[in-house]
């Protein structure tokens, strides 16, 4: 029998250190939690707020919460499938319900601070860029940290529909217009990218939506009926 070399021993096994439950389940993403969560020495038990954005098979869910030894506190939470009572009844999942539920949150968090009067966020939606902080008032606006989990942070994606929501709803979120989608990266190395608002504000209307029922409805009618069903029981059409 050939010698066989022990890799691991016992003062190996003796010292190894079981990953915390949550990266075991493959839940939580401990270093980006980590920088988010850690707080300056001189603002020791300050809370530092987070936006946290998911997304389940259903529905959108926003959350403002903050971190604290025994755990997360959320301070107000808004998911997609409330806003049936403001009028939309469908499609809790796409950018336009992001958008919506993280304007949502804003004015709830806003409302329970008594902020809801000073920082009444932008009043005409146009996909322009806009920062809240940049307005002359004399209070400091409520400052959160987007809080995307394991989502990829990919350009386009619908958890630039809940932070644009959330900014235009009056909280200070520090980001920039790069990863929204219209925006076009520079050509060449030195200059600037462009960022076309119309675009961005047509994907927060739903434009592309109705695009894309309307080329199902002409080439494929049984795929449109059956991708389109709860559209179709609530009278919703592609106008």
């Amino acid at each position: 029998m050939a010698f066989v070399k022990v890799l691991k021993t016992a003062a190996y096994f003796k010292r190894f250190q079981v990953a915390k439950r949550r990266r075991r389940e493959g839940k939580t993403d401990y270093y980006a939690r980590r920088k988010m969560v850690r707080q300056d020495k001189n603002k020791f038990n300050n809370r530092k707020y987070r936006f946290v954005v998911r997304f389940t098979n259903k529905r959108c869910i926003c959350q403002c919460a903050y971190a604290t030894l025994r755990g997360d506190v959320v301070v107000a939470a808004a998911a997609s499938n409330e806003l049936s009572a403001f009028g939309i009844t469908v499609g809790h999942k796409n950018y336009a319900a992001a958008y919506a539920t993280g304007l949502l949150l804003a004015r709830r968090v806003l409302k329970k601070f008594d902020l809801d009067e000073k920082f009444k966020g932008k009043e005409e939606l146009d996909g322009e860029e806009y920062h809240v902080e940049d307005e002359e008032n004399e209070q400091r606006p409520f400052k959160c940290i987007l809080d995307v989990g394991l989502r990829r942070t990919c350009v386009g994606h619908r958890m630039w529909g809940a932070l644009k929501g959330a900014v235009d709803g009056g909280l200070h979120i520090p980001h920039s217009t790069k990863n929204f989608p219209g925006f076009k990266p520079a050509e060449e190395k030195g200059q600037e990218g462009e960022y076309d608002a119309e675009a961005h504000k047509d994907r927060i209307f739903g434009n592309h939506v109705k695009e894309y029922m309307e080329m199902l409805q002409e080439e494929d009618p049984t795929k449109y009926e059956a991708h389109f069903s709860k559209f179709i029981a609530e009278g919703i059409d592609a106008d």
